[in-house]
């Protein structure tokens, strides 16, 4: 499991570049056929690729400056930082400065000079996409005028989209439209080269995408109608989960609820557009929060906590045969952690998709879960991803440590470890395990510490920095790798198919 973000790069993130290809080579060699990544829209608030301000758009921040060169966008010399960025994590404010000062003068040189036959390409996408892509450029150009406020905070004539308003406003700056369409042109192409290339290495890329939408972004803007908003477009209700044994106050995430009958009076299109082009990007699509579709935590947008609240049903099976109705088979992996009702499994079984399992839920000290013994690998479903940990959790080596001595000893005496190598001992575990597919974040492999976490959730701050170095491999990772994939049938055949035995992902 590793985002592009936590990939090198001398430009302050990871990005599409030369490091992307090198990941794919390592992935290929040691014959590993999946690669799961995070959502890779643009981020907005606390730079979480989970409250994007796109569902359609890709994240500027991860075009790579050499392949901007390859282009002849810009010169060797052009794309040089001028500041020496950090090498373990991403300092998003400068990278986020000198991305757009970048991609600027990329666009200058591309209007000045077309090269490469680019403005032909460039014309072509901005007509496929225009369903989202028109909207996406409007949006950013507003934001980007009023000092990337929220939209709810713009002058009424612009936030409630007057029609005669916006089309002043797209005359007056033409070319600032024409820059963002820009940005994610070139995005999607340096994005569709490196997904064919993970193709020619028989590596297919699981992707991720949030069930809800962030509150400031261009879908809650451009189509009020589809959330549960006032007629001031303010929120009225707003997505969480309730009181649990995680939390005494329950989680209030703060996204719009859609309405769901409004989506259901035009046969679920935006729904259809968004899994359509999130599957015309990647291979199989996680959906984070899949309980959401047959009910949803409705918390009123005035409560400061997500106490108090309803349960509300989602659209359930009816979306999903409209989806499957217009896109045919839908490779979905359904995030189904923590309580899950009947209902929500039934929904699962009626579509079918594979759900989750992560090893450290298995351990917890608290006895009250009653979803803890899922996690156990001799109670998998064979219909299942096993992960070791998720983007949300400690490494496993942090949590091992950070475990109580009852925990601990459980954990020796499942795995029948000697403690000598607890992390490698678990990762074996999930590989061993009937589960269908197997996976483990980079960090795992590389038996990090908390120094490597992605995210806390709950904070807002010192999340989804993280980024790895190559020297932190070994030789002993290597041969762990390839002798796990061939011991348990984990492995491509080299023939750009996958495994029909087994298949093995490394996020």
């Amino acid at each position: 499991m590793l985002h592009p973000t936590s990939l090198p790069s001398k430009y302050g993130i990871g990005d599409l570049g030369p490091e992307l290809y090198r990941f794919v080579d390592f992935l290929y060699a040691h014959k590993l056929n999946l690669w799961q990544i995070l959502p890779l829209g643009p981020t907005g608030y606390a730079d979480s690729p989970y409250q994007s301000l796109s569902a359609f758009a890709g994240n500027p921040m991860i075009i790579s400056p050499e392949k901007l060169v390859d282009l002849e966008l810009i010169t060797t010399e052009e794309c040089e930082p001028t500041i020496t960025f950090p090498d373990s994590y991403v300092s998003y404010g400068e990278v986020i400065k000198y991305k757009w000062q970048l991609l600027e003068h990329a666009f200058t040189n591309f209007q000045e000079k077309s090269p490469q036959n680019l403005e032909k390409d460039f014309i072509s996408f901005i007509d496929t996409q225009s369903f989202w892509l028109e909207d996406y450029s409007i949006f950013m150009s507003i934001k980007l005028a009023h000092d990337l406020n929220a939209w709810i905070e713009w002058e009424d004539d612009l936030k409630l989209r007057n029609r005669s308003v916006i089309e002043k406003w797209k005359k007056s700056h033409e070319n600032e439209l024409l820059f963002q369409k820009f940005t994610q042109f070139i995005f999607f192409k340096q994005w569709n080269d490196a997904k064919n290339y993970a193709h020619l290495k028989s590596i297919k890329i699981i992707g991720d995408i949030p069930i809800f939408v962030a509150y400031d972004s261009v879908d809650v803007w451009a189509h009020p109608e589809y959330y549960q908003l006032n007629k001031e477009k303010e929120l009225t209700y707003v997505a969480g989960v309730p009181p649990d044994y995680f939390s005494a106050t329950g989680q209030r995430w703060g996204n719009p609820l859609y309405d769901w009958d409004a989506m259901r009076k035009d046969g679920y299109q935006w729904w259809i557009q968004r899994i359509k082009h999130s599957l015309n990007i990647i291979d199989i699509l996680r959906i984070d929060h899949f309980r959401g579709f047959e009910s949803y935590w409705q918390i009123p947008a005035k409560e400061d906590t997500a106490i108090i609240g309803d349960w509300i049903p989602g659209p359930g099976i009816e979306l999903f045969r409209e989806l499957k109705k217009a896109l045919g088979p839908l490779p979905i992996i359904a995030e189904d952690l923590g309580t899950i009702t009947p209902e929500v499994k039934n929904l699962l079984q009626e579509t079918k998709f594979p759900g989750m399992r992560v090893l450290q839920f298995a351990f917890e000290e608290n006895d009250e879960n009653p979803a803890k013994n899922r996690y156990l690998p001799h109670n998998y479903d064979p219909n299942s991803i096993v992960y070791t940990g998720t983007h949300d959790n400690q490494t496993t080596k942090a949590w091992f440590e950070d475990s109580s001595k009852k925990v601990k000893q459980y954990i020796l005496d499942y795995t029948r470890s000697n403690g000598k190598d607890v992390v490698g001992d678990l990762i074996r575990l999930i590989w061993s395990s009937i589960a269908k597919m197997a996976v483990i974040p980079l960090q795992d492999l590389l038996r990090l510490g908390d120094e490597a976490r992605m995210n806390i959730p709950g904070t807002t701050s010192e999340n989804w920095k993280w980024r790895f170095m190559w020297d932190q491999f070994s030789d002993d990772f290597s041969e762990e790798l390839k002798q796990m994939g061939i011991l348990y049938n984990r492995v491509h055949n080299g023939k750009g198919k996958q495994n029909k035995d087994g298949l093995l992902l490394v996020i």
